[in-house]
């Protein structure tokens, strides 16, 4: 038995897109046009994974539907939950620009050091 559902199925126009540079990711806020002449938001999250040395990079993506009867209540609990992170750990500083020269620089420095340092997302937020 085939699957019809998929053979004629068109990628959904996108009628406004905003991107956001984060370190190694990429994220793609695209909205887009359903059949139905309705507008809703697709989230996606790209990050390049290191393939072989003569592999062209691959990029893993992971994509999130938020529909307009939908959008109070994400706003309300984004809103929350970030209220929630800088009550704990204080505001965030603003992330410096990727530069994977530097990265790999500061990679190899680091491990040099006998001291740990703060690793990961929240390791900026913590308080001395």
């Amino acid at each position: 038995m085939e699957n019809r559902r998929f053979d004629d199925k068109k990628e959904p126009e996108i009628v406004y897109s905003h991107s956001v540079k984060a370190g190694k990711r990429i994220y793609y806020l695209d909205v887009k046009k359903a059949r139905n002449e309705d507008l809703y938001l697709c989230i996606t999250e790209s990050k390049k994974k290191q393939g072989m040395e003569d592999e062209s990079p691959m990029f893993e993506k992971h994509k999130v539907f938020l529909y307009r009867e939908d959008f109070d209540h994400f706003k309300e609990a984004l809103q929350d939950v970030i209220g929630f992170v800088e009550d704990k750990l204080g505001k965030m500083e603003a992330r410096p620009e990727w530069n994977p020269e530097a990265h790999e620089d500061a990679t190899a420095s680091e491990a040099a050091e006998d001291e740990p340092k703060k690793k990961g997302l929240f390791g900026r937020f913590m308080k001395d």
